[in-house]
């Protein structure tokens, strides 16, 4: 067992079928999951189902997790974004600007101040029209507060190819908010 990952007594208490020790993994992993989950589907009551699958594997695996491969935390990441994937691949389309709804509020207008709750559902409703790596980079830097390495190693590529997804995914998503927001105000001004 390593010292290093502040998972471990726990996740050998899940091992040993510890009730408490269950409960305890859920109220410390369950909101990063779902928060994970939610930002690459788009979709809370999917992230639910990826967050109940994933807890799932880990009372299954938890008695035979090998230390020293991985921090814990890293393959519970990697086991939600696989099931987000598989997910994904289900679904059988692609995300694109086109699949994106648009929000049902018009924006206010520019000398009105932008709702919290408008500003977040334009930024979700973007980060989805992503390519799924971009989006599975930012989701992981920024939303999982995970670090370049980290993010790279569950990603399996090196973090100078991480730091190129980041470029173009904060790129794509600044056009894609700039062209929301052009959107929004281009049909403000024909009223």
């Amino acid at each position: 067992m390593s010292e290093e990952d502040p998972d471990a007594e726990l996740l050998e208490r899940v091992g040993n079928q510890d009730p408490a020790a269950v409960r305890e993994m859920v109220a410390r992993k369950l909101p990063r999951l779902l928060a994970l989950a939610t930002r690459m589907l788009g979709d809370r009551d999917e992230a639910s189902d990826i967050a109940q699958e994933t807890f799932v594997r880990i009372w299954k695996h938890a008695s035979r997790w090998r230390w020293g491969q991985a921090r814990f935390d890293t393959w519970l990441h990697r086991v939600a974004l696989n099931l987000c994937y598989d997910r994904l691949r289900r679904r059988q389309e692609t995300l694109s600007v086109d699949d994106v709804a648009e929000p049902i509020d018009p924006l206010p207008l520019p000398d009105e101040q932008i709702d919290e709750g408008e500003r977040r559902e334009r930024i979700s409703a973007a980060l989805a029209a992503l390519p799924a790596r971009q989006r599975e980079a930012l989701v992981l830097q920024y939303y999982q507060e995970l670090s370049n390495i980290e993010a790279a190693a569950l990603m399996g590529i090196s973090v100078d190819a991480l730091e190129s997804l980041l470029s173009r995914a904060r790129r794509n998503l600044r056009g894609l908010l700039a062209g929301a927001c052009g959107e929004h105000l281009n049909v403000k001004e024909r009223r």
